[in-house]
């Protein structure tokens, strides 16, 4: 198997947000952007919801991975996190002041079915009711993902992603809800980063499930393109209104150097980072390059069924892109670094990636409607002694990357919205809470939330429509 299979990645007790702060940064640019373009902000439920054995909520594998010992920075997890499951009000109010047109969440897979199957939980429906009730009562549009990660412990003990299974069980999951919560919801998203949960959860280990075993990882990449088609057609088939498609996490792709073995190694790198999931969703089709690589005794070619690619590639109404970081490859297959980087190492901070991104979208697979569910990086955010958070790095991540965006609408890229990650700060993943990614700073102790400048200088351009 070759390099590119053996890698890395990936109650408001505060004063009022206005209150005590410096000016608001102007903005400077003066790049305008479509009239009723999408300012929204993003999260997930197992990183901000807390609650884990409330009302009914069963328990996910990010459950027991992160309570599991040396799997988390610090020991971390996500029992508590943000409490926004019993703080969601005033959170909701915070999303009002900052100005937010759209606000992307997630669901919590257990906490709809505490064992992945089954009559859904009235609680944990009526809670995503509340929340979506709420969105609605301060003009918010809601965008709702399936499935952030937190699959319940129990499909994961009887094969987790895997199972073929399990792909047929998260489609009843989504059927429960999408009638659940039917036609509150205008934009469902359906499979979040699968890449991610191969890579990091399959083939480096740093995820839940926290394996390391290649030749399951890329049978559970199909399995979860099943699900995700599966998903689209149990949307179609509850008759409810919105749209539906799934979050990508794409990585543009450069050669190293000049060689032609740069080049073909950056095709091929490409192949599993990106075209192995836009393909067989928009085209039908899996990479033949990839396919190739993998070999025909894989576990996950060998898994491939006649029609499955008619699922998988069920039409979609919009592609998620998430974006954070470009990839440069080497020669052999290798990977190495050509911009400083975050406090996130494995990103290296290059706006224009963005803008090539989207416009490579848009000249391979046509004009799907693009919306943006993920940029942003962490800083080291901490309170001064006026307890303002002045985090001016990520306002100049923010400026210059909604500026490649805005280059890539004004070239033809129909791009629709964008969502800062993340509108809390929140459990990060196995970095616990080390890293703070929020335009809202929380104060786990206290659960106190403090807008951050980053937060005020977003309202500012959301009001303004222009960086």
């Amino acid at each position: 198997m070759s390099t590119a299979n053996r890698r890395h990645l990936l109650h408001h007790t505060a004063a009022s947000p206005t209150s005590e702060l410096p000016p608001e940064p102007e903005p400077v640019l003066g790049l305008h952007f479509p009239d009723g373009f999408g300012w929204g902000a993003a999260t997930s439920a197992y990183q901000i919801e807390g609650a884990a054995k409330h009302d009914g909520r069963g328990t996910s594998i990010w459950d027991t991975f992160s309570h599991t010992p040396g799997r988390t920075r610090g020991g971390d997890n996500g029992d508590v996190a943000a409490d926004h499951y019993h703080r969601y009000l005033s959170d909701l109010d915070l999303m009002q002041e900052l100005g937010l047109r759209t606000y992307r969440f997630s669901i919590s897979w257990p906490r709809i079915q505490a064992d992945g199957r089954g009559t859904p939980n009235q609680r944990g429906l009526d809670f995503y009711r509340r929340l979506v009730d709420g969105l609605h009562e301060r003009g918010i549009t809601p965008m709702a993902t399936l499935y952030h990660w937190d699959l319940p412990q129990s499909l994961q003990d009887v094969g987790g992603w895997e199972s073929r299974d399990v792909a047929h069980r998260f489609a009843d999951y989504a059927d429960a809800v999408f009638r659940g919560l039917g036609a509150e919801v205008a934009t469902w998203l359906t499979i979040n980063e699968p890449k991610t949960v191969v890579q990091n959860g399959y083939l480096q280990g740093h995820h839940a499930p926290g394996r390391q075993d290649p030749a399951a990882a890329y049978l559970v990449a199909h399995h979860l393109q099943l699900a995700h088609g599966l998903a689209v057609q149990a949307f179609r088939g509850s008759g409810e209104p919105g749209r539906i498609g799934p979050a990508l996490n794409l990585h543009p792709c450069y050669p190293a150097d000049d060689s032609a073995a740069a080049e073909a190694a950056t095709r091929l790198y490409d192949g599993y980072e990106n075209r192995l999931y836009l393909d067989s969703i928009l085209k039908g089709r899996y990479p033949a390059d990839v396919l190739a690589d993998l070999g025909p005794d894989s576990r996950m070619v060998r898994g491939i069924r006649d029609g499955d690619l008619a699922i998988i590639s069920a039409p979609v109404d919009l592609l998620a892109v998430q974006y954070y970081t470009p990839i440069y490859v080497t020669n052999d297959g290798g990977s190495v670094r050509r911009w400083p980087t975050s406090q996130a190492e494995w990103q290296q901070i290059y706006p224009a990636g963005m803008y090539d991104i989207l416009t490579r979208v848009t000249r391979d697979y046509g004009d799907v409607p693009l919306t943006i569910t993920e940029n942003g990086l962490p800083t080291p955010d901490r309170p001064d002694a006026d307890g303002t958070i002045d985090d001016t790095g990520r306002i100049s991540f923010l400026r210059d990357h909604l500026a490649a965006a805005h280059r890539a609408i004004t070239d033809g890229v129909p791009l629709e919205s964008f969502h800062v990650w993340s509108l809390l700060d929140n459990f990060e993943w196995n970095e616990g809470y080390d890293q703070r990614w929020g335009l809202i700073y929380v104060d786990y102790a206290t659960q106190e939330r403090i807008l951050k400048r980053s937060g005020h200088w977003y309202r500012q351009v959301i009001a303004a429509n222009v960086i």
